[in-house]
């Protein structure tokens, strides 16, 4: 949900808000070209909040050091909970200690540039938000990026996008963004507490649902000058669970078919169990136990999930479609359930026949909202 034009003038004066760990290879240079951009910019008063999570490496000495001759830029500290819970204490003391128009959010290992500050922040004058974008017409990733980190990225915005149904935003990952402040209050308590990268997906979130008007601004993202990546296996479990969870806040629709998937869930698992227990072999129990949730769970869909829904098209025709996506919806959690046998083969059988729901389900609930009951067009 997006309100309508702001006519707004831009913003006098902002904050940008950085967060670093383990970074002093790059936060002197990056804080000196920042400042050195101000003061091409005489009427804005800028300045820079850096938020260390006490980096082992020095970090936070240097800022102190640029800090005592440089009254525009400030330091917090604190424990390393990761980037989101950075974001969020700094936010908090932007909003609390400094009286700014705009925050704006960059890394500081040079993958954003600060060269494009200016632009993002100019851009607020028509929008509440501003979004420096890889996936819009003229953004771009580093040239030296191998095609599987690529994939990663694409696939993992694209992931984003759809499951938490943020389809209007090209790059909703992106972490370099100019804010209002105005429109960081109304979004701002409405954010669900995140520690990683998520906290991006999050934010972003909460402003549209809170009625921010957003516009993507086309920029190159380069790989980092020096140090090494802080993403990590916990960063990427807590992206892929969050982001349904912001699907299931709003979207009632989702929240009936998480809850008819939960019920699926029982009846796939009983019925695996009685079948085992029968003497029946562990992949024909697979087979039907799939098959009997994915029939429980369609009639459940079709008179409660989707029933609100105006579809003029004949049972007959949906019965069709949703045989074909059962088909699909077998196949998916089938092929799951034998790759996860032979990943884990020490593993009892009802953990791969539990972890083979999930790919199903998926694939289940978007070619069935999209395709078998799809509503018609107003």
């Amino acid at each position: 949900m997006q309100q309508d034009r702001p006519s707004s003038a831009p913003p006098n004066s902002f904050c940008v808000v950085m967060p670093t760990y383990n970074e002093r290879d790059n936060i002197s240079a990056m804080l000196r070209q920042l400042l050195a951009i101000f003061d091409g910019m005489p009427a804005v008063d800028g300045h820079i909040l850096v938020v260390d999570d006490n980096s082992p490496d020095g970090t936070a000495e240097i800022v102190q050091d640029i800090a005592a001759t440089d009254s525009r830029v400030f330091l917090l500290s604190g424990q390393k909970r990761g980037l989101g819970s950075a974001y969020t204490r700094g936010f908090e003391y932007v909003l609390a200690h400094l009286d700014v128009d705009a925050v704006v959010q960059m890394d500081a290992d040079f993958s954003h540039s600060p060269l494009d500050t200016p632009r993002l922040l100019a851009a607020l004058e028509e929008a509440d938000v501003a979004i420096g974008s890889r996936y819009v017409l003229g953004g771009a990733i580093d040239e030296r990026w191998g095609w599987w980190r690529r994939l990663l990225s694409r696939g993992g915005n694209m992931f984003a996008r759809y499951i938490a149904g943020i389809y209007a935003i090209g790059d909703i990952t992106a972490g370099f963004k100019a804010i209002r402040v105005s429109a960081l209050r109304r979004a701002f308590p409405l954010r669900i507490p995140v520690q990683g990268y998520v906290f991006q997906v999050a934010l972003l979130h909460s402003l549209m649902i809170s009625g921010a008007h957003i516009l993507e601004l086309p920029i190159r993202f380069s790989d980092r000058q020096a140090g090494e990546t802080k993403l990590g296996r916990r960063d990427i479990a807590e992206f892929l669970v969050h982001v349904w969870w912001l699907r299931l806040l709003s979207r009632k629709t989702f929240v009936k078919f998480a809850l008819t998937g939960l019920t699926g869930v029982v009846v796939n698992l009983g019925c695996f169990q009685i079948l085992l227990n029968s003497g029946v072999g562990p992949y024909i129990s697979s087979a039907v136990a799939i098959e009997l949730s994915i029939i429980w769970n369609f009639f459940l869909n079709n008179y409660w999930t989707f029933r609100d829904r105006q579809i003029t098209a004949r049972k007959r025709v949906r019965g069709l479609k949703f045989n074909a996506v059962s088909l699909l919806t077998l196949g998916v959690s089938f092929s799951s359930f034998v790759v996860l046998r032979w990943l884990m083969p020490e593993q009892p059988e009802v953990v791969a026949q539990a972890l083979s729901i999930l790919p199903g389900a998926m694939a289940n609930y978007f070619a069935n909202s999209y395709w078998t009951f799809k509503a018609d067009p107003v």
